[in-house]
């Protein structure tokens, strides 16, 4: 288009410019859907990882309520025998250290629960508001 002794005539040199325009119009339409569906893409990961994160949040705090119930649940079931060592659980041959021991556990979970909600690491509004 810029050169005067081309063999292209002036008549069709304006359907050039029209056609380029056009072009260049095209590639800006294509480089702004490219930067929506760029901007679309990282939303969507956004969003997936703020859910993963809240499904890694109800593991961590079930595995943080079972850690001390696996620990006391351990200790208790390795069998001590009282008569055997002076070092023995004087709690095994209690009549209701069984139920002791369980009323003790689901007080451990019960407190546990209680400071996850008031830390808002559980139950928190905010959680149910988001739907991905």
């Amino acid at each position: 288009m810029r050169d005067e002794n081309a063999v292209i005539t002036e008549h069709t040199r304006i359907y050039l410019r029209d056609c380029y325009d056009h072009t260049i119009q095209l590639m800006e339409l294509a480089e702004m859907q490219r930067e929506t569906i760029g901007g679309l893409t990282e939303l969507y990961l956004c969003s997936a990882s703020h859910r993963m994160n809240e499904v890694i949040k109800v593991l961590t705090i079930i595995a943080t309520i079972f850690i001390p119930l696996t620990f006391l649940a351990g200790l208790y079931g390795m069998n001590f025998r009282p008569e055997d060592s002076p070092y023995s659980m004087p709690e095994l041959s209690w009549r209701y250290s069984y139920p002791v021991v369980l009323a003790f556990m689901a007080t451990v979970v019960v407190g546990m629960l209680w400071w996850f909600r008031r830390k808002g690491w559980l139950g928190s509004e905010s959680d149910l508001d988001f739907e991905p």
